[in-house]
Order: C-alpha cells, then structure tokens, then sequence
C-alpha cells in the first residue's frame, strides 16, 4: 500500500468520523436522559387532564354581538362526535367544528394504559377564517349542529336563514385518512368579490411517545411538501422558521413514528411554519409545530373546499397505499415521511433491504432473528467484496519480502520517489494492485450508511423485545444509574458495548494486516495513524450509547461475522501458493508490454520534474 493508498484511507476514516461527529447528540440533548422517568407521570397527568377538560362544558362568548352572522351558533354548549373504524378513532367538538382527539387504534402508548393519542383538545387546534366584508367568521367561536351523523362519518352546520357553513368529515373504512369538506350556502354576498380563500390555524404540543428524548427527537420535525418539488423540513435539534414561496400539497407535524398530516388537493398558498423546541425536556413534549395557511374557498358554494388528514403510523407501505387515496387523483407521495437517506442509499434501502426485511418479517419471526437474519444475508451479499480487500491484503504481505529488498536500493530520504515508483513497478509485474483493498470497502459504506437511515424509521421495531432490550427501536438499559455522567447519561446500552467492542477487534485485525506491508517511513506514518483508528470505537459508543438497540444489534452482529470472515479467509489463505500464484503471473508477462498505471505515469513524470531540477541545480 502506497502513500497515496493511506491518503485515501484516512480520508475515509475522517469521513467516518466527521459523519459520527456530526450525527452525535448534543449535551443538552444528553442531559435529558437523567429525567426519562418523570416522562409517564408528565404524561399520565397530560391525559388525564385531557379527558377532564373534554367533559366540561364550552363556554360561548361573554356577550356575543346579536347583529353577528350565525348569532345564534355563537353560544350553546359543545357536544362531543366520535367517528370510529378499526385503525383509527376521531373525536370532534361542535364548538369549532374540528377533531379534538385522534387516537391510532392497534399501537399501544408507552406512557399509559391505552393507544397511542397523537392529538388532544389540551394540546392541538385546528381553526378555519373566512375574511368578510364587514366581520369574519372564525370556526372556533361557532358552535355547530351536527347532522346525517354516522359511525364514521358526520356534518356539522351552522345556519341562519337561508345562509350556512357546513363541514363534513368522513373516516374512510380500513384507513387513517379523514376527508374534510367545508361549504357555504347563501353568502356569496357576506364577501367580498375577490376574496377566493380561506386562512387555517394549525397549532399541536408534540407528545413524546418513544423513550429515548433526544433520539425521537432527531427524527420528528414538520415536514412539508412543495407543490412538484419533493418535501423539506424545518430543523429537528433547534427552533426554525419558514415561510415556502412555492405552493404546498401537505403538511405534516411528524413523530419518529405517528404523523398528523393536513392535506390540500386544492393546494395551500402563502404557508408560514414555526417549529419550536420544548424548554423543560421532562414535561413529555417534544416542540411545539405551528402552521399558517390558505387554500381554496368558493363564496358561492358551487365548489366545496376539500381538505384531508392523515392520522397514522410513519410505515412506508402504509404511507404509499393511503398516498393514492388522495381525492385529486394524484399521487401525494406521503412515504417521503420515511426518510431512507440520501439517493443512493435511498435506493438500496427501498429496493434491496426494505423487501429483504418484509420477506424476513412475514415470517412471524421475533424482529431480533429477523435483524440477524437480515445482517447475515447482507454480510454473505457483500463477501465478494470483502474478500477480494483480503486477498489484496494478502497478496501485499507476500510481496514484502521483495518490497523490502527493492527498499534497499534507495536508502536515501531524496530516493523516495524513486522508491516508489520501482514499488508500483514490482506491483504491477506480480498484478498486484495496492488500491484492490480500498475500493471493496468503498462499495460496502452505502449499504452501512443505508441501514443507518432504515432502522430508525422501522416502526416494526417499536416495542418489540429481544433478549435483554425491551424495545428494539430505543436504547437498552439494563443498566442504569440516576446520576446524569456527561457523554453517557444515566445508562449503558449492552449492544452498544457489544458493537463497540466488536469495531475495536475489527481495527485491531485491520491494522494486523496492513503493518507488514509499509516499509521505511510508510511504517512511520502507518503508526502515527494507528491511534486515531483505535479512537474510532470509543466515539462509536458515545454516539450510539443513546441510540435504537436494534441498530446497534445489527452492527454488532455484522462486525461478529466480519472477524469470523476474517479468521476463515486467514486459515484458508495459503501464503506459499498465493506467492507461486504470483511468481507465475510475473513469470507469463514479465516480457509483455505493460501500459503504465496513471498513478505510475504520475510518479514517473515527477521523477523526471526532479531529475531536471536536480541536472539545473
């Protein structure tokens, strides 16, 4: 391996590194593992108080306006409709005529004894305007009546004479899609000729639903997506703004696994998002989303004003299905909410191990087989490669012997070049090639990264148990303390230990094979970079201490199968007849021509640039 080869090795390991360094948590995400413990009462105390205010009575306004449109609708009592089919439950208030409470049936909360709630009337509000010329009308202040009420679907009005607002919504059986309507009659004179729109407030708390806070934290954020242009979020770690220029199709106020999305077939325009991070990291909220549009409204109520809401489980498959559900005939896209990673690993992850991983599952598996499985037959995929970086290897250590005597030849520090380039000769007359170990690791990095971005968004994982870790979507904490230690927190992730421990060996091997193959002031240099590999596992577990078990599970798993590689290539590898192999490749085209490399043509034009500064000097 020549100096060119350790260049491209360290900057490999300094993508690794800057990679962990920039996807590590930050201290103060890591100061709010020491109080995960208040989170169920934080929440159990949330819900209750929910349930209680929804009991109470709405009070209407103090003094309501009697010359006000729908006068009447602006006192009363609010009543309670509850839309029901076997995925998803909704309730909505007639004050304000919008859903209160959605609560996803079959995915049970972590915090308490029930299904996941990911709106609640405490925390969540939904408000439609529409701009009059001389008042608005606000749905928050009009009580409703509902009418042709449903199990799963219901329309609520408000009327005076021959004027009426109604709202529909309807809960599309076998789904989490709500579809929204919302229709004037008669009050094509209360607006003003151009006015074509309608303002929505959408504001929501975000629960914490998963254990581990900064983690689903990472991974929630609101999302949109621009009309034709593909989806972007606003930060996930800090406090951001936007205000899109283009035209938004959805808009989604995302958790690591639940998202509550607001659709528009009819498009949203002059959006204004808001993202704000939660101060007290106990409370069992995550940030506060706050969205701020307009969309379609039609004064004469010829054309209702559609909307639709997504109320589900971040599941790719699922997200697809409910994406063609859309009432505009269009495709929404709503699996971008998965996110997969960049193109290219976003391709391997939806075509190679997303239907590994369903065949895998379908087999009624526990989901810790199904990841070994999964990280067996991803190691036996990429063997080719990894065998061919040993071979390499290998045919290098044979080779040093003569690398060693070639070495002799010029002992001089100014002959450095000289060395080199009768190396790469030497290399090129066996048909050794020193990028040959190099390149197998490059192909092998997308699919690491690819399983990087897939296990976290694997809601299949969510409180599935395997061994010691009781869900393989958070860390595992089967040890833990109640001080807060910096860098680690208030636990040791077991699998993490393992995976580091693992990487630590899988150095060592590494750094084995490569120490007989530098001579002279490459072994130098080889050493001096030896420390910074070896620091690689301990950032390992600082970063992954806090993160899924299960992805930590299948790099410890992958590194186990890596060193037994190792160890069986090592035994099978006959040294003395890998070197006849070679003697004999010198032997049959040691007289043949041989097209110099562009690295040898390189360092042959240098030795050239310094002989003729040396002949002027």
């Amino acid at each position: 391996m020549d100096k060119n080869t350790v260049t491209g090795f360290i900057l490999i390991a300094l993508v690794v590194i800057g990679f962990s360094w920039y996807s590590q948590p930050s201290r103060e995400e890591l100061e709010a593992m020491a109080r995960q413990d208040s989170i169920a009462a934080a929440q159990q105390k949330q819900m209750a108080e929910a349930e209680e205010e929804a009991k109470e009575v709405a009070a209407s306004p103090a003094t309501p306006d009697s010359s006000a449109l729908f006068f009447a609708n602006r006192q009363g009592e609010g009543q309670e409709i509850v839309l029901k089919n076997n995925k998803l439950k909704v309730t909505l208030n007639t004050l304000g005529g919008t859903i209160q409470n959605a609560e996803i049936l079959g995915f049970k909360s972590r915090w308490y004894d029930g299904d996941v709630m990911l709106m609640t009337r405490k925390d969540a509000e939904m408000v439609f305007s529409l701009a009059g010329k001389q008042e608005n009308i606000i749905s928050k202040d009009i009580f409703f009546t509902p009418l042709e009420q449903t199990d799963s679907s219901v329309t609520m009005v408000a009327e005076q004479g021959s004027k009426q607002l109604a709202i529909s919504y309807r809960l599309r059986p076998d789904s989490y899609m709500v579809d929204i309507s919302l229709q004037a009659t008669g009050l094509d004179g209360f607006f003003a000729p151009n006015m074509k729109t309608m303002d929505i407030s959408w504001t929501d708390r975000i629960m914490q639903q998963e254990k581990g806070y900064d983690f689903e934290n990472r991974y929630s954020s609101l999302t949109y997506m621009r009309k034709d242009k593909g989806t972007k979020n606003l930060s996930e770690t800090s406090d951001d703004t936007k205000e899109p220029e283009e035209a938004l199709e959805w808009i989604a106020f995302k958790n690591q696994f639940f998202s509550a999305v607001l659709i528009a077939p009819q498009d949203f325009t002059q959006a204004q998002l808001a993202s704000v991070q939660e101060t007290d990291k106990k409370s069992g909220f995550l940030k506060t989303y706050e969205a701020q549009m307009k969309t379609f409204f039609d004064p004469t109520g010829s054309k209702p004003t559609e909307l639709q809401m997504y109320l589900g489980p971040n599941d790719y498959h699922t997200l697809q299905a409910h994406s063609k559900m859309n009432t505009a005939g269009k495709d929404l896209e709503l699996e971008e909410l998965v996110y997969l990673g960049w193109p290219i690993m976003r391709w391997i992850n939806r075509w190679f191990i997303m239907p590994l991983f369903d065949w895998l599952k379908h087999a009624g598996l526990n989901m810790g087989l199904v990841l070994f499985l999964l990280t067996v037959i991803v190691k036996v995929f990429v063997y080719p490669t990894q065998k061919k970086s040993y071979m390499s290897s290998a045919k290098m250590r044979v080779l040093k012997p003569k690398i060693d005597e070639l070495a002799k030849q010029y002992p001089n520090p100014d002959q450095a070049m000289q060395k080199q380039q009768a190396q790469m000769q030497l290399y090129s007359q066996y048909g050794v090639s020193p990028m040959g170990g190099c390149l197998p690791m490059l192909i092998q990095m997308p699919i690491w990264i690819a399983l990087f971005n897939f296990i976290p968004n694997a809601i299949d994982l969510r409180g599935e148990s395997f061994l010691w870790a009781d869900d393989l979507s958070a860390y595992d904490d089967l040890i833990r303390w109640d001080a807060d230690l910096w860098l680690i927190g208030n636990h040791l992730s077991i699998f993490c230990i393992l995976f580091s421990a693992t990487n630590l060996i899988n150095t060592w091997i590494s750094m084995r094979q490569q120490q007989n193959q530098f001579t002279g002031e490459q072994a130098q240099q080889m050493k001096m970079m030896q420390w910074m590999m070896y620091l690689m596992p301990l950032m390992f577990f600082f970063m992954f201490n806090n993160y899924s078990s299960g992805l930590s599970y299948y790099y410890f798993v992958s590194g186990l199968i890596s060193i037994l590689t190792m160890w069986y290539l090592r035994w099978s590898t006959d040294d003395k007849k890998l070197l006849a192999g070679l003697e004999a490749y010198y032997q049959q085209h040691k007289n043949d021509p041989k097209k110099v490399s562009g690295l040898q043509a390189r360092l042959e034009a240098l030795q050239k640039m310094q002989q003729e500064q040396a002949r002027k000097r």
